[in-house]
């Protein structure tokens, strides 16, 4: 089942989620959006990730996470490595938020390096402490690199979720912009992305990175031992 659609454009790849209502990130997901990754890297392609309108991702599927411990920890798991991808990946990848974006939706969000979202009554943020879970060390290493340090006890601890508005200042998205021009912005911003120098980008990202890559790596590690999905 095609889980995921790909378009592309001048050599942009748009990645578009498109897993029901609310685009669960199940492991077939992720798996599917690993091939598309794949295959941009391939062509040194500029990625756009984005979803549904109304829903980026509402966070992981759920019907896995209540499967058994061992079944929720793996897809934490590979959901870490897929952020933990995003990262470091070779050339820029652009999300361009269309509604929603929840838990792991969110994290989807934190893994880009450009995020554009859309105005609307929608709510972005983490809410794993809202609904019981403790959050795993990966997530608060990624939340820690990517939200402002006054907003992170907010988001992380507190499970504020924001409006589009808002979710700027606090470090989940760079822009919003109206509805209609959702796709047209982000087409415009991978337009721009090209004219980078690929292998310039891709090595001043592993050194601005790489202290959350390295706390990442051991996060990852740490979790997959010690965590309990509750």
């Amino acid at each position: 089942m095609q889980l995921i659609n790909v378009t592309i454009e001048n050599n942009i790849h748009i990645i578009s989620l498109n897993n029901g209502k609310v685009n669960a990130i199940s492991p077939e997901v992720i798996a599917q959006l690993n091939l598309a990754l794949d295959d941009a890297e391939q062509q040194a392609a500029v990625v756009i990730l984005t979803g549904q309108p109304g829903i980026l991702s509402g966070g992981y599927d759920l019907n896995t996470m209540k499967q058994s411990p061992e079944a929720a920890m793996a897809l934490v798991t590979a959901g870490s490595n897929l952020s933990r991808r995003m990262l470091a990946f070779a050339t820029p990848i652009i999300g361009v938020c269309s509604g929603h974006a929840i838990a792991k939706g969110a994290f989807l969000l934190l893994s880009c390096d450009y995020r554009i979202g859309c105005s609307g009554a929608f709510k972005i943020g983490l809410n794993e402490v809202a609904i019981g879970m403790t959050m795993h060390q990966a997530g608060i290493e990624i939340a820690r690199n990517r939200i402002p340090i006054n907003y992170l006890s907010r988001a992380v601890i507190n499970a504020e979720l924001f409006s589009p508005e808002a979710a700027i200042n606090a470090g989940f998205l760079d822009q919003v912009v109206a509805p209609e021009l959702l796709m047209q912005t982000g087409l415009a911003v991978a337009s721009q992305m090209q004219q980078l120098n690929m292998k310039a980008h891709h090595g001043t990202k592993l050194k601005e990175r790489q202290h959350i890559l390295t706390a990442l790596d051991a996060a990852i590690k740490h979790d997959a031992l010690t965590t309990k999905i509750v």
